[in-house]
């Protein structure tokens, strides 16, 4: 059996690949399985994690696993001892048994998994395409994920092919025959972020260093360091806050600062960013929803009342963050993990090219932590979404991050 891995980083033809190679082997005996999201479809992401986390309110007519299996089973073919014997098979060889009478929003990620695969090779396909199989697993759980279909591929003798669809060439098994390299050559227009040759000094304190570092398009980048390494003049100097940002080599989006007539709020706007700093900023009564409405003016504080527009977007963000009760409550009288969540709602708010998160779960339980992260996991998938993402606990690190720079105190 064949195991080809087809690889390439955000954007770079994957998914037209695919469909090419779906419809040069049109047959009922290739499958395709995609993990895009772990739960329902794009348009219902907000739906299937506000439901995630409000399990009590199931609707008792939901099928559960067994019901869905079984669903599957009488649609991929006829009803005969034979099929029933691959049925249980399939049970065992997933440890299913134990999820049959499970809902599928109840399920980890790998249990999901597991069962999407299984639901798949009812059909008993002789090909199978599996696009993008550990996005959003934790490093256990994948290499669980990876030893399971190579397992797939040497007991199952009627599948002759299995091509895995990754992002990240640390995500291709050991065990692959083959590998499709999609990554396309660089282009000026992919760099967001560009630093040459950078120093910061403040007296006779080095922060930063003959700092070179290109963040490209797509890319998912972990910040880290010692404390004082620099971290948070970096950030600055992204978000042109830095007044020695001028005398930097450094570009945003293509521009440097007074170049071409861009302005500081030019690049501002397509920048989403929370800090600890930020949050020591809000000291005023302002309504929730006027804090978070404040990433639309990339203000801290309003100044002008949103627009009804205005309101509906920041009220969906909240939503999807499951505080939109918070509202109309004041930013003084909500609690520290309220008001940081409200202020990584106001991150996310304007869907910016580029999303800064420093330390975005500090004061979170463990619910918004994990509902936090499965945000930033979801938003990350559009192939157009750049993240720097500061944390010194590399388990809170969102499971899309590709790239990691860590700073050293001079």
């Amino acid at each position: 059996m064949k195991i080809t891995a087809i690889y390439g980083p955000n954007g770079s033809g994957k998914t037209q690949y695919v469909e090419r190679l779906r419809r040069q082997m049109a047959s009922d005996s290739v499958r395709y399985v995609a993990f895009r999201d772990s739960y329902g479809v794009s348009t219902d992401q907000a739906y299937y994690l506000q439901l995630r986390w409000n399990q009590h309110d199931i609707d008792p007519e939901t099928p559960n696993v067994g019901e869905l299996f079984e669903k599957a089973y009488h649609e991929t073919g006829d009803d005969t001892a034979e099929r029933r014997q691959w049925q249980q098979h399939l049970y065992q060889l997933f440890q299913l048994e134990p999820l049959l009478d499970k809902y599928i929003i109840t399920l980890s990620s790998g249990e999901l998994r597991k069962f999407q695969l299984a639901r798949t090779l009812l059909a008993r396909p002789r090909t199978l395409i599996i696009d993008n199989p550990f996005i959003g697993l934790d490093a256990e759980t994948r290499e669980q994920l990876a030893q399971l279909i190579f397992h797939l591929s040497s007991i199952i003798s009627h599948i002759d092919h299995i091509y895995l669809v990754v992002s990240r060439r640390k995500d291709i098994p050991d065990y692959v025959t083959d590998i499709v390299d999609m990554t396309p050559a660089a282009t000026d227009d992919q760099v967001v972020i560009a630093f040459h040759d950078v120093t910061i000094r403040y007296g006779e304190r080095t922060i930063l260093k003959n700092l070179d570092w290109t963040v490209r398009q797509g890319e998912h980048w972990a910040l880290s360091g010692q404390n004082g390494a620099g971290k948070s003049t970096l950030l600055s100097l992204v978000c042109s806050d830095n007044p020695q940002r001028y005398a930097c080599d450094i570009t945003l989006f293509g521009h440097q600062l007074g170049d071409g007539g861009v302005s500081i709020w030019d690049l501002k706007r397509r920048i989403g960013y929370v800090s600890p700093e930020m949050h020591r900023s809000y000291h005023r009564s302002l309504p929730a929803l006027h804090v978070v409405a404040s990433g639309l003016k990339d203000t801290v504080g309003l100044y002008v009342r949103p627009t009804d527009s205005e309101r509906q977007q920041c009220l969906w963000w909240m939503r999807l963050f499951g505080i939109d009760q918070l509202a109309d409550r004041s930013f003084l009288q909500l609690s520290s993990g309220e008001q940081r969540l409200l202020l990584v709602v106001r991150a996310f708010v304007k869907d910016p090219d580029l999303l800064i998160l420093d330390e975005p779960l500090h004061g979170l339980d463990d619910r918004h932590r994990e509902l936090v992260k499965a945000v930033i996991e979801m938003f990350c998938r559009r192939p157009e979404k750049t993240l720097i993402y500061v944390s010194h606990y590399r388990e809170e690190w969102p499971p899309c991050i590709d790239h990691e720079l860590f700073l050293k105190r001079q």
